[in-house]
């Protein structure tokens, strides 16, 4: 594994997951309670030994890069190491990354100084475990020069992703980007004997946007060309020259695209058997020490819910709730189907005077509230005998200190509701 270069893309503007982007990379979104979307990939490479890290940055990266510094220290007396590689203008080229080839492309002469014969490309905003040795393995011994982590999909689902086509090895023969034609859809139905042991019903196989290149096949499909898109350009023009392959993954993969999707993946942990398991103590994710208190939880009645490190709970109710680091819920109130993402700091008897003074609360939920089906970012305020429940049912809507995205109540980072509010 000591061969093998990872890359690890930073996303895009994560325009589908805003509000929670107006301030922050979408790998930078909090997940869990206090984990971040970054820790999943990186945590993956060091699970399997891939100590060779790049990540590729551009869009609202403070937040990203001061958690990558101050998470990820490698030893200085060995190769390892991680590296953010943000966007920057060249002698040669000015321009932002246009897409994700592009983006690798523009810091070739980076990856090309690397000592390695591989180079395995990962997205930042997935949640996922993935066995990359046995990623690598079985790219080495089919001979391939490409290989894709690709999922099994009912053929509903068809149209959202990229489908391949495969023969019986698992030799990619062809790259339809969403296909929604039940002809064509016929056509890209996997065999059964491909398949062994998954659902029938999962006859499509889709790409995660997960990569093994050889470093000279990476060079090839890359140089000599301005096509930006890996999925959408460079796979499908690289199948008729390249052996690519498929590596099936059967496990839990969520692409983080919406605020459905990371509204939902998020409420799962605090399931009795979560999809994804951070209690797996033999492949953990790693993210910051923040060396907080144990949480103070005072006359409460919890149901299936998440409390992290150094939160204070008083007299309330909980119901399928996500508790970040150092969340502060006063009394009588009850939260249902919450994702909320703590604090940043705790404020001292001094802030909350100047809180007083300024004529709004301080940070955390106040007294004698009811929030249902919603997420609280970071540093929010949310005032006393305030109602969040999305009571006209709107599923998209905007105001100066409160968005709806599918259905669901989003308060924005640093954000104060008013006391009486109700949304």
């Amino acid at each position: 594994m000591k061969n093998v270069l990872a890359v690890i893309l930073g996303g895009g503007r994560g325009s589908r997951l805003f509000p929670l982007t107006k301030y922050r990379a979408k790998p930078a979104v909090p997940i869990g309670g206090k984990f971040r979307l970054i820790d999943i990939p990186i945590s993956n490479c060091l699970h399997w030994d891939i100590r060779k890290i790049y990540v590729l940055t551009q869009f609202n990266t403070a937040s990203l890069h001061r958690h990558i510094t101050a998470t990820y220290k490698f030893d200085t007396f060995s190769e390892s190491f991680l590296h953010i590689l943000a966007a920057q203008q060249t002698m040669e080229d000015s321009d932002w990354y246009q897409g994700t080839a592009d983006a690798v492309r523009k810091n070739l002469p980076y990856i090309m100084n690397q000592k390695v014969d591989y180079v395995v490309i990962l997205s930042g905003d997935q949640l996922y475990r993935i066995n990359l040795k046995e990623f690598l393995d079985f790219h080495r011994d089919s001979h391939a020069e490409i290989t894709i982590a690709a999922k099994p999909v009912p053929r509903a689902q068809a149209k959202d992703f990229g489908i391949l086509q495969v023969n019986d090895d698992r030799r990619i023969v062809r790259f339809v980007e969403k296909p929604s034609d039940p002809a064509l859809l016929d056509q890209l139905r996997t065999p059964p004997e491909v398949l062994t042991g998954n659902d029938p019903k999962l006859d499509m196989i889709a790409s995660m946007g997960i990569y093994i290149f050889n470093k000279q096949a990476l060079l090839d499909v890359l140089m000599g060309n301005t096509l930006e898109d890996f999925g959408r350009q460079i796979i499908p023009q690289a199948i008729s020259a390249k052996n690519v392959f498929s590596y099936i993954f059967d496990d839990y993969w969520e692409d983080i695209g919406t605020i459905r999707s990371f509204f939902e993946a998020n409420l799962d942990f605090a399931r009795p058997m979560p999809k994804f398991n951070f209690y797996d103590e033999e492949r953990p994710i790693y993210t910051r020490k923040r060396f907080l208190p144990g949480s103070k939880i005072e006359n409460c009645e919890i149901h299936y819910s998440l409390i992290s490190d150094g939160a204070i709970i008083e007299g309330s109710k909980l119901a399928s709730t996500i508790i970040g680091n150092r969340s502060i819920v006063s009394a009588n109130n009850y939260l249902e189907r919450v994702i909320m993402m703590g604090d940043d700091f705790y404020e001292s008897v001094e802030d909350r005077r100047l809180d007083n003074e300024q004529h709004r609360a301080p940070c955390g939920v106040g007294r004698d509230c009811v929030i249902k089906n919603a997420i609280l970012d970071k540093n929010v305020r949310i005032g006393n005998s305030v109602w969040i429940v999305n009571e006209k049912k709107l599923n998209f809507f905007d105001a100066d200190n409160y968005h709806i995205r599918d259905g669901i109540v989003v308060v924005p980072k640093n954000a104060f509701i008013p006391d009486g509010t109700v949304i």
